[in-house]
């Protein structure tokens, strides 16, 4: 019986442990994605502005 209660014990503290970082990820998902979402439009811009810069040479990434 003693064993089964362990096992019992075992599986409650996964499945918190399971919870505590799903409550985690839901809670800051949404800020991590909009911070890389901002970071790589940053940098799609900045390489967009280099190659424009370029008095109009074309390194394969804008079409004309």
């Amino acid at each position: 019986m003693k064993e089964a209660t362990g096992e019992l014990n075992m599986t409650l503290v996964t499945i918190i442990a399971i919870a505590a970082v799903l409550t985690f990820v839901t809670a800051f998902l949404p800020n991590i994605l909009d911070s890389i979402g901002s970071r790589w439009d940053e940098g799609t811009n900045t390489a967009d502005n280099q190659i424009n810069s370029t008095n109009g040479a074309n390194y394969g990434n804008k079409k004309n």
